[in-house]
């Protein structure tokens, strides 16, 4: 199926590891002209390598920091100038420390919604403007099943989704008809270093080895395994893409039916 992707203009956040690398390198298959954004240059580097290795597409990237409120916008003005417009956002950057209430810090709070809100809000303010003046675009927001699952042992990351989610439906409302499209892809578990890390933090706040964590985990979705970026990165840019044209302030849950109750059994 042609997707209708050649020569886009696709900016990713978040995009040299994970979820965003792995949509990085699907845009690229497609066709697209994709650049991508996070806080490291060298892993940064290596995934453009790799990228343009694997699709023979050349890859921009950028350095930034999406809790730094100048850094959204210089790093997609910068897109900007250098392929002459922005077709398609994809906020893909966040990692919200997980814990339960009494062992977070008013430092976990900032950091979850300093980067996986704020930081999506800003590149939105960024993007939009771009898009407005060519005439449309599209926006994805990797959130997270959190949102509409909220877990007492995932608190940062349920409160900083559902904000997302709301921003995502209220920006929908207010620029569909401006031609820009802005959806939602809310993934469960999903196999990356911050799923680990999440993992880590929940063995530790109930008592459990990361071996009985995990299980637990994976006990919780019905499909009996983890997701993988790359099952993610196909549903980002499908809803990214011409054959999605009528769909519009969508949340699209991808956790395999996750029931998060049976992790605490």
């Amino acid at each position: 199926m042609d997707l209708g992707l050649q020569d886009k203009v696709v900016f990713i956040t978040g995009g040299s590891k994970g979820i965003g690398r792995a949509c990085a390198m699907e845009f690229a298959r497609e066709g697209a002209r994709v650049a991508i954004c996070a806080r490291t240059e060298a892993t940064l580097r290596q995934a453009a390598r790799a990228i343009e290795g694997a699709t023979g597409r050349p890859v921009y990237w950028v350095a930034g920091d999406m809790m730094k409120p100048e850094d959204p916008r210089r790093c997609i003005d910068a897109t900007v100038a250098h392929y002459g417009r922005l077709d398609v956002l994809v906020n893909c950057a966040g990692a919200s420390p997980g814990g339960v209430l009494l062992n977070l810090t008013e430092e976990d709070w900032a950091l979850s919604l300093q980067l996986k809100f704020m930081g999506y809000v800003r590149c939105c303010q960024a993007a939009i403007p771009h898009m407005l003046r060519q005439g449309g675009g599209c926006i994805v927001n990797v959130v997270g099943n959190d949102g509409i699952k909220p877990a007492y042992w995932e608190l940062t990351a349920s409160a900083a989704n559902a904000a997302d989610l709301a921003v995502t439906s209220a920006l929908a409302e207010q620029y569909g008809s401006r031609g820009i499209r802005i959806n939602a892809v809310n993934p469960g578990p999903v196999a990356t270093e911050r799923w680990d890390r999440l993992v880590a933090a929940y063995a530790r706040d109930k008592g459990l080895s990361l071996e009985e964590a995990h299980r637990r985990a994976v006990q919780s979705i019905p499909l009996g395994r983890i997701c993988t970026p790359e099952e993610v990165a196909h549903v980002v840019v499908f809803v990214a893409s011409e054959r999605a044209s009528f769909m519009n302030g969508a949340w699209i849950t991808l956790d395999g039916g996750q029931r998060k109750a049976i992790m605490d059994v």
